[in-house]
């Protein structure tokens, strides 16, 4: 299901020649994210290790985890829309074990600057550490 997915993105940015139209598509996802509350714009849901302001929640409904997040930046929030829409919907052990190769196969690691790149790896890994923490009150 995730392969799916992950196709998907990558057959969508396939059709995008120049990185400045990618990075346009990006900031067009940003619009697709799922809308944060309020309340869970503050400190505690922020991710370390993001040049721009990120916030990530997560709650476990009927055995899956689903997300909502926010950015003061376009472009992250077009990059957080991209990961929320290959892990939403999934249990916390398929979270865990997604491999999201999407990342490489569109370029993303290569054409982010390292500063981009480190809060690409801290935002992966707050929702993964979600769904770990999820997984742990499953067993």
């Amino acid at each position: 299901m995730n392969d799916r997915i992950q196709n998907e993105i990558i057959d969508e940015f396939s059709l995008i020649d120049e990185w400045l139209d990618k990075y346009d598509y990006l900031i067009e996802l940003s619009d697709t994210l799922p809308a944060i509350d309020p309340e869970h714009r503050t400190d505690k849901y922020l991710i370390n290790g993001c040049q721009s302001r990120v916030w990530v929640d997560a709650r476990l409904e009927d055995g899956k985890v689903y997300y909502s997040a926010d950015s003061d930046a376009i472009i992250t929030k077009g990059i957080i829309a991209l990961l929320i829409r290959v892990l939403n919907g999934r249990s916390p052990q398929e979270i865990i074990d997604t491999e999201l190769y999407f990342v490489d196969a569109i370029g993303l690691s290569e054409n982010l600057s390292p500063t981009r790149s480190n809060g690409l790896l801290a935002m992966i890994k707050q929702m993964r550490m979600y769904a770990m923490a999820f997984a742990a009150t499953q067993n």
